[in-house]
């Protein structure tokens, strides 16, 4: 049997295990295992012993348990609810001004947390119910959380290019930097989006009325500085790290200790909150960290087989596709693929072919991490079985449907796929500040 068949039969067969509803770590590792023994004998146990190592030995993983429990305290102390309190008392008095305040709200979760799902959950149950009860147009507010949600994974610290990083051996520092404008310049055109409809359609989102403005210059002030305390954790983190007096473990440890503090000083430390903040960061932990190890093996078997290289010829040679339509399609099975799988399952499937392919085609693999996290954004939304819809539907009130659900993320999948593009067209987006950072 010659190595491309038995690349597709190692493909097919994870595909295949994937659908019958096996977890990811399982379905990926026990292809790669099970290919390696059959390959090399006993001597293929070597694979999974060395990806073990070689993850046991990556020390820019200990910041994935830091930033996640830096944003599981952050969120279960309720510092978070201050956030939105600050954006309901300074931008209620637009119209639309709330939705704007959600789109900021998920801005700053996403810089506490850096995972979607955190995102999702402080939205629907923080800012939705509020935005409905102000008489804001159901499906205009159902896109904005879950357009603002998905924002976790694109800003920094991206939970989720941490993992690109380790199957790329990518540095995360840049990575995380390379998704700083990209984010911000997607949620600017979210807000874009919301003034222009909000302008045309002033019923979908109603101003505050005159009576629930009246709020003193002090309490304005207080709430204003409750709602920074984000922030000042985040540049506290992050400010070292960029000026290089810190290394990035050092840096997500300073974050997870200024959580900490903000949450004892605040009055907000309790057991139950510290007991939820460590048990949900040792179970997303653990999980990533199994995802990592068989995506590692698989990867190790499948690149050896020299299957990167054959389908790199298929595309170039045989069938004479520009580097760019190669990209193209890429970015265009990422959308198809997150109709049913999350993001992480989408990487570890793929990455083994399509990274290296990228960078066989000359592609910055930096500027394709961020390629890669907005179109997975795209497919968190797109329907019929995209991962945020699903999420809104478990957590949305009776009154908003699936259709609405459905209907909702129209507008803000255009505007994502216009991002994609700008992206794509001018890669300095992404490359400026790594480059003008780490250029030092």
């Amino acid at each position: 049997m010659s190595y491309e068949l038995i690349a597709i039969l190692m493909f097919s067969s994870m595909m295949l295990m994937l659908m019958t509803g096996q977890r990811v770590f399982a379905a990926i590792g026990a292809v790669g295992v099970i290919a390696a023994l059959s390959l090399y004998g006993t001597g293929g146990s070597d694979f999974a012993f060395t990806a073990a190592m070689k993850l046991m030995k990556w020390y820019p993983l200990l910041t994935l348990p830091m930033f996640i429990f830096m944003g599981y305290i952050l969120s279960e102390s309720g510092l978070a609810d201050d956030l939105y309190k600050m954006f309901h008392v300074w931008m209620g008095s637009l119209n639309g001004g709330l939705a704007i305040g959600t789109i900021g709200l998920m801005v700053l979760v996403s810089a506490m947390n850096g995972l979607s799902v955190a995102g999702m959950a402080i939205g629907a149950t923080i800012a939705l119910p509020e935005l409905l009860r102000r008489g804001y147009d159901k499906q205009m507010v159902t896109g904005v959380v879950q357009a603002g949600s998905s924002l976790g994974i694109l800003v920094p610290p991206s939970v989720v290019l941490v993992l690109y990083a380790m199957i790329a051996r990518q540095p995360v520092g840049q990575l995380w930097l390379a998704g700083v404008f990209p984010g911000l310049m997607m949620a600017a055109m979210f807000v874009i989006y919301i003034v222009v409809r909000c302008k045309l359609q002033p019923e979908l989102g109603p101003a505050l009325p005159p009576e629930e403005r009246q709020v003193s210059r002090a309490e304005k002030f207080r709430l204003l500085g409750a709602g920074l305390v984000p922030l000042i954790i985040f540049a506290a983190m992050m400010v070292p790290f960029i000026n290089g007096w810190t290394s990035l473990v050092e840096s997500s440890a300073i974050g997870a200790l200024a959580a900490l503090l903000a949450a004892i000083i605040k009055g907000r430390m309790n057991h139950t909150v510290l007991e939820t903040s460590v048990r949900q960061t040792l179970a997303i932990s653990c999980m990533f960290m199994w995802i990592i190890l068989a995506a590692l093996c698989f990867g190790a078997v499948f690149d050896g087989l020299g299957a990167v290289r054959a389908i790199e010829n298929l595309f170039t040679e045989q069938l004479g596709l520009s580097p760019w339509t190669i990209l193209i399609l890429m970015q265009l099975s990422f959308i198809l693929m997150g109709t049913f799988l999350d993001d992480t399952a989408m990487l570890v499937i793929v990455a083994p072919l399509y990274v290296p392919l990228v960078g066989a085609l000359g592609f910055d693999l930096i500027w394709y991490g961020v390629l890669y996290t907005i179109t997975t954004q795209i497919a968190y939304m797109t329907p019929p079985f995209g991962y945020n819809l699903f999420l809104m539907r478990a957590m949305a009130p009776p009154e908003i449907s699936l259709t609405d659900i459905y209907r909702s993320i129209v507008p803000f999948v255009a505007v994502m796929v216009l991002a994609l593009a700008i992206v794509m067209m001018f890669p300095d987006i992404a490359l400026w500040l790594p480059e003008t950072v780490y250029g030092k």
